[in-house]
């Protein structure tokens, strides 16, 4: 009965059917919104049909696209990996020559000491046959010798053995008991220490060592033969600019080495973590995960074992280019269907001639607006979301251009109030004569500390009244600094000393005026507070360099320095772009009381006269020292920037 009911209650008349489905399409395509009605018509006119016709064939030469990019990248990992077996064979026989020398064992065991004649022989034979295999293998860096007993040293083969005993590496071969130990290192330590305080050389190798003990359980020696990694795996650390893969080398330590530059890693952590993840999982379990996304990028991870020094060969290929041919190729398919979307655009163009005709005119006028075009005001008629949206920006804009007008006026009136103030405050004249005649009286009183601090004061009182433009000379800058230092010493029991490392040329570059005080300042209020208040060995170095006609200025104190977390804080103020006034308890160069205030006020004023890629950097060690880096174009005075 009820089925009965409700086929009686919907039963209609074919025509009388159709009809009311096209008032109910009508009425339901008229209450729509703009967006609605857009979405609408590009879904069934255009989208619909292309997506019909592209799925298919889009999928297939997608998994053929990368299917290819898998092998091609594949088989250059392997012909590297072939290179690498080559090195790490070159190495090994390098290792057993010098190991089964019957006269370096003899030397390297002799505790007594040697004559001349014997060291002689020695330096002619044996010594030019140890370089012999290093010349022999141009790709090896170092063969080294290591003695446990006090042997001469021959540089810079044969050392001792107390140079490097204390070291991870060396410690790790030891154990190994004359078995083949590979380690990786991130520099090049100089075992002749020929420069005091030298700084390791930032040149990642590979170093290969097999323990002597000659009987066995008598420990001799150690023999190392080191290859820079860009020889070992040259395509890894290539100089060859690519976008789409690069190489990376891991250690059975989780170490990652790759190039520096065009490098897929630097701040992208989340990969490191990655590859990483994949390689432990690897290890147990033998799989390995190929694919990895990271912010809508697709990468591929193709790895290889070494399984002779116990580390991974990863090669990292970027999808982009993949993608683009993938997007080039389903294009052309597309294109095969040119009749049919011929159509299907012609009926598309009249809806958007229709809809968005109005919407047009409204988005040019916003654009015109926001190019900083005057707005002279816009009507459109026939009402709806876009006459009601045109009526509200209209609005808008005469909101703002009376709030900009009135804003302008505030900081006009502002500005001019400030710099009455600033004239009226003080005259110049009155306290250059009134120094001058103090300074008389303390030197017709022989007070001559008096004096030269009132010279002091009153060149930084010149220099600072003095402000005909922006821009200074540089020696003019130091000069303002040595005054202010000459100053500020009356205070303290133990002076502060300016040293200034600068080639004499510099001193006509041009910098901006007060750009150095203020960070000198910080240095001489807070680098000596604290624990180290009493100090006599107080100093602030002044070191300029240049690169690529780059000016760099490095400002360092001896001081307390900054913990890590107070060097965040105060990187975060220095570069925040709306100025704060958080409590900062940092010390060394930076200002505890304003957050960083007057670095930021520098770093803010070179990238506002200079540019985006110039400023200030800070670094600093807690305990030890501060340092803030500026950079400055090489300009002279005049304007000219200098090659």
């Amino acid at each position: 009965m009820d089925v009965q009911q409700r086929g009686e209650h919907y039963s209609v008349e074919p025509g009388k059917r159709s009809a009311a489905l096209w008032d109910s399409f009508t009425y339901w395509w008229g209450r729509r919104s703009l967006q609605s009605r857009l979405i609408a018509a590009y879904i069934f006119i255009i989208l619909g049909p292309c997506l019909m016709v592209s799925f298919y064939s889009y999928k297939a030469i997608n998994n053929t696209y990368v299917r290819d990019a898998i092998d091609k990248n594949s088989y250059l990992l392997q012909m590297e990996k072939l290179h690498i077996n080559n090195q790490i064979e070159a190495m090994e026989r390098a290792v057993q020559m010098a190991y089964e020398d019957k006269d370096v064992q003899d030397y390297l065991e002799n505790t007594e000491e040697p004559d001349l004649g014997e060291l002689i022989d020695f330096n002619t034979y044996v010594f030019r046959n140890m370089t012999r295999i290093q010349y022999n293998n141009p790709s090896i860096e170092h063969l080294r010798l290591y003695s446990n007993s006090n042997v001469h040293e021959i540089w810079p083969i044969i050392f001792r053995e107390s140079r490097v005993a204390s070291e991870l590496w060396y410690q790790k071969a030891l154990k190994l008991k004359g078995r083949l130990s590979w380690s990786f290192q991130n520099s090049d330590r100089d075992l002749m220490e020929r420069f005091f305080g030298q700084t390791p050389k930032i040149v990642p190798k590979v170093s290969l060592l097999r323990e002597m003990s000659i009987p066995e359980d008598n420990h001799i020696g150690m023999v190392q033969v080191d290859m820079l990694l860009e020889r070992f795996t040259p395509k890894t650390y290539t100089t060859v600019q690519d976008s789409q893969s690069q190489m990376f080398l891991l250690d059975e330590d989780m170490q990652l080495f790759t190039r520096s530059d065009h490098s897929f890693l630097p701040d992208n952590k989340e990969m490191s973590a990655a590859i990483k993840s994949r390689l432990e999982s690897y290890r147990k379990t033998g799989d390995w995960d190929i694919n990895y996304t990271e912010n809508g990028k697709s990468f591929l991870l193709i790895n290889t074992p070494l399984e002779q020094i116990n580390a991974y060969l990863l090669n990292v290929v970027s999808m982009d280019g993949v993608m683009k041919d993938i997007s080039h190729t389903r294009n052309l398919i597309i294109g095969a269907n040119i009749g049919f979307i011929i159509l299907v655009t012609a009926i598309a163009y009249v809806l958007n001639a229709f809809i968005l005709k109005n919407l047009r005119r409204l988005t040019e006028t916003m654009k015109k607006v926001r190019r900083g075009e005057s707005y002279g005001g816009i009507t459109i008629r026939g009402g709806g979301e876009v006459g009601e949206l045109a009526h509200h920006f209209s609005k808008l804009m005469n909101t703002i251009n009376t709030l900009v007008a009135q804003a302008v006026q505030k900081q006009a009136l502002s500005k001019e109030a400030e710099l009455r103030t600033l004239h009226n405050q003080i005259d110049a004249h009155f306290l250059y004569n009134t120094l001058e005649n103090i300074k008389m009286l303390a030197e017709i009183e022989n007070q001559r500390t008096i004096s030269d601090a009132l010279t002091s004061l009153g060149g930084m009182m010149r220099y600072n009244f003095k402000w005909s433009g922006e821009y200074v000379k540089l020696r003019d800058e130091i000069r303002h600094i040595e005054n202010y230092i000459e100053v500020m010493n009356i205070r303290f029991e133990y002076p502060v000393v300016l040293i200034l490392n600068m080639e004499p040329l510099y001193l006509e570059l041009e910098v901006l005026k007060m750009s150095l005080q203020p960070i000198v300042e910080n240095s001489v209020k807070h680098a000596w507070s604290g624990e180290k208040e009493g100090l006599e060995d107080r100093a602030i170095h002044i070191d300029i360099s240049e690169a690529e006609g780059d000016i760099f200025i490095a400002v360092r104190d001896n001081g307390i320095g900054l913990t890590p977390e107070r060097l965040s804080v105060l990187n975060a103020s220095v570069y925040a772009k709306e100025e704060s006034n958080p409590s900062l308890p940092g010390v060394g160069i930076s200002d505890r009381r304003a957050g960083g205030i007057g670095l930021r006020n520098v770093h803010q004023r070179l990238q506002l006269f200079y540019g985006e890629e110039y400023g200030l950097e800070l670094q600093s060690e807690a305990g030890s020292w501060t340092t803030v880096f500026m950079t400055l174009p090489k300009v002279l005075l005049t304007g000219d920037k200098q090659p």
